[in-house]
């Protein structure tokens, strides 16, 4: 499931069926402190006490999740916390990379009204400026009977903290960035407006194949030879592009296909 973290449930408790109609932000909920976005998130779902749209936003999250069980590093009130809820029945469950790199766009999207240039997106889902990671993506999909019904789509990104201690320089906000200081919940508001636009994008006809090319156009060193690690061998590649499956293609003499978590890339 590449990305992904999927819930089997035999009885949904979520409001299946919900009109997607609804715009991505509506409910939008302010947290001063919460576990993690996307706990909450997937709580009030099962509980019918959110469906889709309802956005969660936080100044502080004590358990914050970051991709592989990494935990997200972010100071009080600093940062951009946000977990959305979408209802993901209308379509394949073969498009959840499709979904994933949405949601990237999205970021991507916001970032690059602030950030004029070197802003890309890092396979499979992490917003990258120059070689230092500025945000994460985790979704966590939910699926009933067989059918994919909602997923959870967690944002973080950094807006104003200046330290981060175990990531050190492989970390970087917006403010550092920048130099200039932002106020996270107005982003974050701003963000349901880009998630709006590329979720209805990706219902169109052809919606998820122009998502992922779209995707690809801003690839993380795309056309570039980096180092990758796999098992104890490092070897240097070509990256090449995202296919729909979310599998890394890249080339060393000849073309190598990756899928998430395989790989460790040396910067």
């Amino acid at each position: 499931m590449n990305n992904f973290h999927v819930n089997f449930v035999k009885n949904s408790n979520s409001l299946a069926g919900s009109a997607v109609k609804t715009v991505i932000g509506t409910p939008f909920t302010h947290l001063n402190r919460v576990n993690s976005t996307n706990i909450y998130a997937m709580e009030q779902l099962q509980a019918k006490l959110a469906e889709h749209g309802a956005a969660f936003f936080a100044d502080l999250q004590t358990a914050g999740k970051g991709q592989m069980g990494k935990k997200w590093e972010s100071e009080s009130g600093q940062n951009l916390l946000l977990s959305v809820i979408l209802n993901v029945s209308s379509l394949n469950i073969g498009h959840q990379f499709a979904l994933s790199a949405a949601i990237a766009l999205a970021s991507w999207d916001l970032l690059s009204l602030y950030i004029p240039s070197e802003l890309t997106i890092k396979w499979p889902n992490d917003i990258y400026w120059n070689d230092r990671k500025a945000g994460g993506i985790l979704i966590e999909t939910q699926i009933s009977g067989g059918i994919w019904t909602y997923a959870i789509a967690g944002i973080g990104i950094n807006i104003n903290q200046t330290y981060f201690e175990e990531v050190k320089q492989k970390a970087v906000s917006l403010k550092q960035i920048t130099g200039e200081t932002y106020h996270p919940k107005e982003l974050a508001k701003e963000l349901c407006n880009h998630l709006n636009k590329r979720y209805h994008q990706l219902l169109q006809p052809q919606g998820p194949e122009k998502i992922i090319t779209q995707y690809n156009a801003v690839l993380y060193k795309k056309e570039q030879l980096v180092k990758l690690k796999t098992g104890n061998i490092t070897a240097t590649y070509c990256i090449n592009e995202v296919n729909k499956n979310g599998n890394l293609l890249a080339t060393a003499g000849i073309q190598h296909q990756f899928i998430h978590g395989s790989v460790e890339w040396i910067i």
